[in-house]
């Protein structure tokens, strides 16, 4: 194989004078050697050690099997084509060699693949045996390449040499198969482990939290409490767990460990305060995250990211646009793809059309960047919710790219806003099914409320027969509310929670005071069906978050924001009654939904009725 060298450094003395070893007599060449190697730091250095190497010792001397092994691992971290040379070079060479060439194919992006090649090559000579430290370098490969069939072999062949008890085989077990998806078998191997050490904890954690698992993380995080203390990794997964489900004293606990129980260095670690920033942004509280972000000593472009994100998704686009301004102009940060996401995403909440058009080809033509799905998405969606539906067609019609269901979506939900055609909305429907093929009920319930707002009753009873006929249910609405730690989920017109009978009592207290104000329901987004007004106010008390907040007012001790996270869009009834719930009751109330962020005080929303 051809040695690949890098460009050529500045002409190098042999090594006892370039790295400037001393030379007593007592030393033999081979601990020379060895103190040479501990401080080279170039290819064209280990290359000299080598020549070295060759010229001054005998192959026969026992020491010199071991120099050969010591050169082979350092040029494995410098060349791996070198080090791959040097190997084939030796003969018969032990365990320790060998686990060193697969680990620098492990470590190496480009040579993953060749990790199992040499690890099956070294079962096909059977001079030497894998050992507990083989089996970790190979699994990684095998994860890095989710070469599922291949790990699962080396699974097998740990336990039939004797390794299934070996914690750190196992801890790169349980890795491999969460990193390939494949969390149930993680888990087992996990469950039985004889001895873990806080690496088997955190691997586990770290795959529960990749796939969406949040409330698993969190449950093995408090059981991972009874044996160890937390480190670094553990809490930036915890973060990123506390930050999908919203789930705010958590994370605030995790931050308050931080500063009171961790190493100042870590504290200050910009890994660990991004996970905060993000945190703190996706649970609602805007301020704490900012306060995080502007104490952070050290900032990279994901804390920029974030905090740009978090601006956006509260609906505070003109402090997201600042954001970006100081990154870009007094910090000196080129933005990325995700940054722009953020910006078009703060112009999208705010219905910004010019600025969404002004920063899309700020994009594409001052920084070179090319538009993804989700710029694309988010400048449609811009278009459309603004009343430029034609534009925002246009727009789908000259994109590289197939639109996917989502942005078909957004343009059916704006046409049902803006009273589009209603065969312009037929049209975009078929659009979703032929994009999705296995479609969810938002598709029945938008075409459904287009046929609504043009009376056609019919056609509204023929969508509700074709969800019937198909299987298709509505999704029903779900929110949350966190108290005393402790995440409480209820379900439009749930009567499970064992306080049901309070909730419903307080909600017959909203409702009073609603009539004292004024209150007139708003039935556009009421059920698909024409039914009474009578039956359609019922329905819309149920909603899910009527219900989480009837529950905050009984619980939360006052002056506490209530904090709520849903699965679907607010309907615009239920915004209307959590504006004059927080003026009447004085309470502020802070809703996630699946667009954004509702925050809900004196009478007014942050979105200002633009959602």
């Amino acid at each position: 194989m051809a040695l690949a060298t890098g460009p050529r450094p500045p002409p190098l003395l042999l090594p006892s004078k370039a790295i400037n070893i001393p030379n007593p007599p007592s030393f033999d060449p081979h601990s020379r050697i060895l103190i040479s190697l501990k401080q080279c730091t170039h290819i064209s250095q280990l290359k000299q050690i080598h020549a070295l190497t060759l010229r001054s010792t005998s192959p026969y001397h026992p020491k010199t099997f071991f120099l050969y092994s010591q050169l082979l691992h350092f040029s494995s971290f410098l060349d791996f084509n070198y080090a791959l040379q040097l190997f084939n070079q030796i003969q018969n060479p032990n365990s320790f060699m060998w686990n060193t060439l697969i680990r620098a194919c492990a470590n190496d992006v480009n040579n993953k693949d060749q990790a199992m090649r040499l690890y099956l090559e070294m079962l096909e000579q059977a001079l030497v045996s894998p050992d507990k430290h083989t089996f970790p370098f190979v699994l990684k490969g095998c994860a890095y390449l989710f070469d599922v069939s291949e790990g699962i072999q080396v699974h097998a062949h740990a336990l039939k040499h004797g390794f299934g008890s070996d914690v750190y085989v196992n801890n790169s077990l349980i890795h491999f198969y969460a990193s390939c998806g494949f969390l149930d078998l993680a888990e087992k191997v996990f469950v039985k482990m004889p001895e873990r050490s806080l690496v088997s904890w955190n691997v586990l954690l770290e795959g529960f939290v990749q796939f969406g698992k949040f409330n698993s993380a969190l449950n093995l995080f408090r059981e991972m409490r009874n044996s160890f203390d937390p480190d670094g990794y553990t809490l930036q997964s915890i973060l990123t767990a506390c930050a999908g489900l919203g789930a705010f004293s958590l994370g605030a606990w995790v931050h308050a460990y931080l500063l009171k129980k961790c190493d100042f260095n870590l504290s200050i670690d910009v890994f660990i305060n991004n996970s905060l920033v993000d945190m703190y942004c996706k649970c609602g509280s805007l301020e704490l995250a900012h306060q995080v972000f502007k104490r952070m000593p050290k900032r990279d472009l994901t804390s920029w990211n974030h905090m740009i994100r978090g601006f956006a998704m509260h609906g505070q686009a003109e402090a997201a646009i600042r954001c970006f301004d100081k990154m870009i102009r007094t910090e000196r940060f080129r933005p990325n793809s995700i940054t722009f996401t953020g910006v078009l995403s703060a112009c999208n909440h705010k219905g910004m059309v010019s600025d969404g058009r002004l920063y899309f080809d700020m994009m594409v033509t001052d920084y070179k960047i090319k538009p993804a799905l989700e710029h694309y998405g988010c400048l449609v969606d811009l278009l459309a919710r603004a009343g430029f539906i034609d534009e925002a067609l246009d727009l789908v019609s000259t994109m590289p790219m197939r639109p996917d269901a989502v942005i078909w979506r957004s343009l059916l939900d704006a046409c049902s806003k803006k009273n589009s055609s209603v065969e312009l909305s037929e049209e975009l429907a078929r659009q979703v099914v032929e994009s999705e093929g296995d479609i969810g009920s938002g598709i029945y319930v938008l075409l459904s409320r287009v046929y609504a707002s043009a009376s056609r009753w019919d056609d509204v009873g023929s969508v509700r027969k074709l969800m019937t006929d198909k299987g298709v249910k509505k999704e029903p609405g779900c929110s949350s509310i966190e108290m005393d730690g402790v995440a409480h989920e209820l379900f439009a017109g749930d009567t499970s929670h064992p306080q049901t009978k309070e909730i419903y009592q307080m909600l017959k207290v909203i409702d009073k005071k609603l009539e004292s104000v004024g209150y007139s329901p708003d039935y556009s987004q009421a059920p698909m069906i024409d039914e009474l007004n009578e039956t359609k106010q019922h329905s819309l008390k149920l909603h899910s978050e009527r219900l989480a907040i009837a529950l905050g007012l009984l619980k939360l001790q006052p002056g506490m924001p209530i904090r709520i996270f849903k699965n679907l869009r607010v309907c615009n009834d239920c915004h209307e009654v959590t504006k004059l719930i927080s003026r009447v009751f004085n309470v502020e109330i802070i809703v996630r939904d699946r667009a954004r962020f509702h925050h809900f005080k004196d009478g007014f929303c942050s979105c200002s009725d633009y959602w």
